[in-house]
């Protein structure tokens, strides 16, 4: 965060003047920040995505002032402020957003960063003093509105447009692995114990269908944070925001973005309570739950080459021991469960920072917007990488599969209807115990005749499919 050039400029805000670096177009209260909150610096600054997002909102902001305020919000000044917030979005200032997330709770000084930054920008590039960035590029918004806006904003792009295409990237994967596997039977496990069989397909449509359910849960998490607190200003009552403000904002954001953003009918709500993240996340977690339970599996089918299950291959994409020649590890599924891992984590750093607000606003805003862009962020990428190097590549061990089908004793489910459940089970018994197959066992009792087992005993046809 150090700048070694040793050309500064003094810039000033209410507190007085700072040292702010010559290159820089930030400026008074970006730098306090900067000084002040030297936590993370490395690592944790405030997410790109929630830049961004505050860059549509304050394009938006513009567009609305230029309407309802056209003599303080000229067309001069809407179309720098546009400028700018598009640079933004482009990628092409991100060095110009130094600040981390630990900072206030309710991330004023991210939102003033953005309007220095956007004022800094425009008046070094038409070379006059155009834009402030408080009376200017904050017209008509507080940081107590901005920043759940900004949050908002950036969840729901992150939803819609990176984790659920994700998501269906897998689906799309295993309905292919699930079509080109039908008809192949295997024995089922429960409590990581033998159970009746089971096809291979319907075992992946299990797979499938969950991630199926996580997808709608995640289409209908997203609708609430399309209300935006724009408009409710610095506790909710619109203070120094025009009539109509509110309303025009959330209309020019759905414009910019494509998405059916409105103003949230209460802002009082809006700007404490950050229940509709908890929820968002809530789906969010579900996909990862869902998606650690299926590596899992897949991890455990595949575990081998010899020793292990072995009832299907997945891609060797690396080697997988630096000491033993040979070793293939189940990578990709390590890495989905290691996100899993982080996503349940950060579900509960969300859920503990939503409980906190106060009064008039929630104060643990950029931790929260921090944890929710993680876990979007981690899973989409966790996912299209599962798919395209683990999912894609599976294939059947069918021999393998067809020698644990008939070696199971919960085969002896099918003489039931023929022999009872605790004579079948007495079958089980005599049959792990010596060792033997369950015709000889169930023969030597005398509970059914060779013929007659061969008979009612057809281990394929119990999977049903």
């Amino acid at each position: 965060m150090d700048d070694n050039t040793g050309s500064f400029r003094i810039e000033h805000d209410s507190m007085g003047e700072m040292k702010v670096p010559s290159e820089r177009y930030w400026g008074a209260q970006t730098e306090r920040s900067r000084e002040n909150f030297r936590i993370g610096v490395d690592e944790e600054t405030m997410p790109r995505q929630v830049i961004s997002a505050f860059a549509i909102l304050k394009k938006a902001a513009a567009l609305a002032n230029h309407e309802l305020l056209p003599d303080r919000m000229t067309k001069e000044k809407c179309d720098a402020v546009c400028d700018a917030c598009d640079r933004i979005e482009e990628g092409k200032l991100w060095e110009e957003f130094p600040l981390v997330v630990w900072q206030t709770g309710s991330g004023t000084q991210s939102n003033m960063n953005v309007n220095e930054v956007i004022a800094g920008y425009e008046n070094a590039r038409l070379n006059k003093k155009l834009l402030h960035p408080n009376d200017d590029v904050n017209m008509s918004q507080s940081s107590n509105d901005t920043f759940p806006t900004a949050l908002h904003i950036a969840s729901v792009l992150l939803l819609e447009d990176k984790l659920i295409p994700a998501a269906r990237m897998l689906v799309s994967a295993l309905k292919k692995l699930e079509d080109e596997n039908k008809g192949i039977v295997k024995s089922g496990r429960t409590h990581l114990q033998d159970a009746v069989p089971i096809s291979f397909s319907q075992e992946i449509s299990g797979w499938r269908t969950s991630v199926e359910a996580d997808i709608r849960m995640l289409e209908s998490a997203a609708h609430p944070l399309k209300e935006l607190a724009l408009g409710g200003t610095a506790v909710g009552t619109g203070l120094n925001a025009p009539e109509g403000f509110a309303g025009l904002v959330a209309e020019k954001t759905a414009q910019l973005t494509g998405k059916k953003f409105i103003s949230a009918p209460n802002k009082f709500h809006a700007l404490t309570s950050r229940d509709e993240v908890v929820f968002a996340h809530g789906a969010v977690k579900a996909l990862a739950c869902d998606c650690m339970k299926i590596a899992n599996d897949v991890r455990w089918l595949a575990s081998g080459p010899r020793c292990g299950l072995g009832e299907i291959t997945i891609p060797a994409n690396e080697p997988g021991s630096s000491i033993m020649p040979g070793k293939v590890n189940p990578t990709q599924c390590e890495q989905v469960t290691m996100v899993a891992v982080q996503v349940m984590g950060n579900d509960a750093a969300i859920g503990f920072a939503s409980s906190q607000g106060n009064f008039e606003l929630g104060v643990f805003m950029p931790v929260i917007a921090y944890n929710f862009i993680q876990s979007c962020r981690l899973l989409a990428e966790s996912l299209v990488s599962f798919t395209e190097n683990c999912v894609k590549g599976i294939l059947p061990v069918k021999e393998k599969m067809n020698e644990n089908l008939h070696r199971s004793l919960m085969l002896t489910t099918a003489l039931n209807p023929y022999i009872g459940y605790e004579n079948a089970a007495k079958v089980a018994h005599k049959a792990f115990n010596e060792d033997i197959s369950l015709k000889e066992a169930c023969v030597e009792l005398g509970f059914l005749s060779s013929e007659k087992f061969d008979e009612v005993f057809h281990p394929e046809s119990m999977a049903g499919e």
